[in-house]
């Protein structure tokens, strides 16, 4: 009992120092040194170095870098632009206009990028300079490109779903495919929001009566070409079985530097400022993930998941129940903490239950991103609405904060989706493997 105890007071200790605005990483190493510490001794951090060896010894990490490089040479090429205006030439007449052009150019380049805040960056960027002179409800406007960013961490390839592999050894094959079928309803799901709301009230959205012309908008169909190339190349090399994750993710690195340089964007420059990008985005990550493989050993070693079990045990909670609990238990600490320390922080606790419970370590991990996604829409620490706010670059916040609201009832119905028909996560995967 007394090594629960400890973890809840370690837990506890660890939430403190990311609420003080500690780094994730430092808080989850600070933690793990200070139980290694009070239960063994100085002794046992001799053994850091060989943990930090063995994690960072990991062909699959390899993959986090080059995706993350993938998405930096996409976003400075100025394919995203080109994607946008071909894109709004077909969707800009459902009702909403172009609100589901956000959407859709959002979940597209989710399909390349991996990231919800390079996502909410690039489609802001490009979105809001096109809504300056039509007239739509700007408060709307802001929540469809923070809530559609959500998706660049949902529809593979998706860097927070390789990290959750890594951490819990589950197939980042499996996790990838998990994510294709709720990325593409959610995507839905938001675009039936958007119609039915300016349905309602038509003030909401400008009514496009002028389209381009059939060939023109035929022609502009070539700008989508790019990055579904490399989504179907990228995903296709890993489900046909002729490359591996990593393999499969510097192919889509070398047809980038192609693209880039075919839209004649590749420069020196250019490249210096994606591998410095790609440099710092990884390096926080790696800090990260060898803190939390160090929390976890300590973890393991002190028998936390096995008195968390019984526990559960104890408490005749079933597999829904335990979820519903961890929906709400994501909910609160959505809103203070962001969304990579919440999923890494509480990995160690919560994994163990879950394998206890019998609940598909795939299923959970398309759960805990769609969770994440929920988090990153949250007041007050939601990244992608002062993403979104930065890019605007004026007006109140409280503009974004309103205008997210319907889409955090669209993740919650996804989240009860997928509860109620977990086939929706689990078909492809079992379909592919």
């Amino acid at each position: 009992m007394i090594d629960l105890l400890g973890a809840s007071l370690g837990f506890v200790i660890m939430l403190g120092l990311m609420f003080i605005g500690l780094h994730v990483g430092i808080a989850m190493l600070a933690t793990g040194i200070l139980g290694a510490l009070v239960y063994f001794g100085p002794p046992i951090l001799l053994s850091f170095g060989t943990n930090l060896w063995a994690v960072m010894n990991d062909f699959l990490l390899t993959t986090i870098p080059l995706f993350v490089l993938l998405g930096e040479i996409l976003l400075r090429a100025g394919i995203t632009k080109n994607m946008y205006a071909s894109l709004s030439d077909w969707l800009s007449r459902l009702p909403g206009g172009l609100l589901h052009t956000n959407i859709g150019a959002c979940a597209m380049f989710s399909a390349v990028s991996g990231s919800s805040v390079a996502t909410a960056a690039t489609i802001g960027t490009v979105a809001l300079d096109e809504f300056k002179r039509r007239d739509y409800h700007e408060p709307l406007v802001l929540g469809s490109i923070a809530a559609g960013a959500t998706l660049g961490i949902l529809i593979p390839p998706s860097v927070n779903l390789i990290i959750y592999g890594a951490l819990t050894s589950t197939s980042i094959g499996k996790l990838f495919a998990a994510g294709i079928l709720p990325g593409l309803l959610l995507t839905v799901i938001f675009m039936l929001i958007i119609a039915v709301a300016v349905l309602i009230r038509p003030s909401l959205a400008e009514r496009v009566t002028e389209v381009a012309p059939m060939a023109e908008r035929l022609s502009r169909l070539r700008h989508l070409l790019p990055p579904l190339a490399i989504f179907v190349i990228v995903m296709g090399a890993i489900y046909g079985g002729w490359a591996t994750p990593t393999e499969a993710a510097a192919l889509g690195v070398v047809l980038a530097f192609g693209l880039a340089r075919a839209n004649g964007a590749l420069s020196f420059e250019m490249l210096h400022a994606a591998f410095i990008a790609t440099i710092k985005t990884s390096a926080m990550l790696f800090f990260i993930i060898a803190a939390a493989f160090f929390l976890n050993f300590i973890v393991g070693v002190l028998g936390v998941p096995q008195a968390m079990s019984r526990a559960i045990t104890d408490l005749g909670l079933g597999p829904t129940e335990m979820i519903l609990v961890l929906v709400l238990f994501y909910l609160v600490m959505g809103c203070f903490l962001e969304t990579l320390s919440m999923m890494v922080g509480t990995i160690p606790i919560v994994m163990p239950i879950i394998l206890h419970l019998g609940i598909d370590p795939v299923w959970f991990g398309i759960f805990l991103v769609i969770m994440m996604e929920l988090a990153l829409i949250t007041p007050p620490v939601g990244m992608n609405l002062y993403v979104v706010q930065g890019v605007r670059g004026r007006g109140e916040l409280a503009d974004v904060y309103r205008g997210i609201l319907p889409f955090v009832g669209a993740m919650l119905l996804m989240i009860g989706l997928i509860i109620i028909w977990p086939g929706i996560v689990t078909y492809l995967p079992e379909l592919l493997y």
